[in-house]
């Protein structure tokens, strides 16, 4: 699993992250949720103020931990499930009893995957097909996912940095076959906090794929040790994708890389779901 993810409760956005085998949630999007203030800082604050024993804790209990935000990654304040238990209790909400349900089920799935990390690919597969995602799609998904995953097992046994190493590299790979950054390509595609490859046509997905599995075949060969080193593998893979891309462009008259998003738009007069960014809201492949 990735290290970071967002996870939705009663369709609210929350942040954790995995530390040492452990989800931790982000305090502010806790509170966010649980009291819907503008200013969930500030109402943590109050809480303390208000709690002496749960001051007292506070060092035990909340971490300042790097998280993915639409920013970049940042610090920010984040407790583990126990930790977040211990602070609901100072927050008088009529979602905290749904709320540590909810919160248990998410520990419990982790543990189940820890076990058994089969169900965490079914479980996957099952949320991709509830957002209606073609069954072509959820394949070329979990196939792209799974060279992305032994590209960076190469990196972390290579003397390259999880995190701002990863994203560097990333991106290089990433504007070489695309001619955009991944930051830029969500822009094209309209996104903010959203994971850009679940958001990619199968199309796009098969391309990131290629560059990735050049970029790993040729470090490998190279024998390509720490960032610089990886830096140039990443071009050369990211560059045998781009001259793919730029041949099947040519012989079909069709753009591989587009604005095509899977976020849904309010419904339409008729009821029907429309797929934002996307002219037509099938894939294109």
């Amino acid at each position: 699993m990735e290290n970071n993810k967002i996870v939705l409760f009663e369709g609210s956005k929350i942040r954790r992250v995995m530390e040492k085998g452990e989800w931790w949630f982000v305090i502010e999007d806790i509170v966010r949720v649980l009291t819907e203030t503008i200013n969930p800082k500030d109402y943590f604050n109050k809480i303390l103020r208000r709690d002496e024993e749960l001051s007292k804790g506070y060092g035990q209990i909340v971490h300042t931990l790097w998280v993915l935000t639409s920013g970049g990654r940042q610090k920010m304040n984040c407790a583990s499930t126990a930790g977040i238990l211990r602070i609901i209790q100072s927050i008088p909400s009529p979602k905290a009893e749904p709320f540590k349900i909810w919160l248990a089920k998410v520990g419990y799935e982790r543990l189940q995957e820890t076990v058994d990390p089969e169900r965490s690919i079914n479980r996957a597969r099952q949320n991709w097909q509830k957002l209606g995602r073609p069954e072509k799609w959820i394949q070329q998904r979990m196939m792209s996912q799974e060279t992305r995953n032994k590209l960076t097992d190469y990196w972390k046994d290579h003397g390259v940095k999880e995190g701002n190493e990863f994203a560097l590299l990333t991106n290089v790979i990433h504007q070489e076959w695309t001619g955009l950054t991944v930051g830029q390509h969500k822009k094209l595609k309209d996104l903010k906090t959203e994971n850009l490859r679940d958001h990619m046509s199968e199309a796009e997905l098969i391309f990131t794929a290629l560059a990735e599995y050049s970029t790993r075949e040729i470090a490998n060969k190279d024998r390509a040790e720490g960032l610089p080193e990886n830096v140039v593998a990443g071009k050369k893979g990211g560059n045998i994708a781009k001259k793919a891309r730029l041949e099947l462009e040519e012989k079909t008259g069709k753009k591989i890389v587009t604005g095509n998003n899977f976020k849904l738009a309010l419904k339409d007069f008729g009821g029907n779901l429309k797929l934002s960014g996307s002219k037509n809201p099938k894939e294109e492949n």
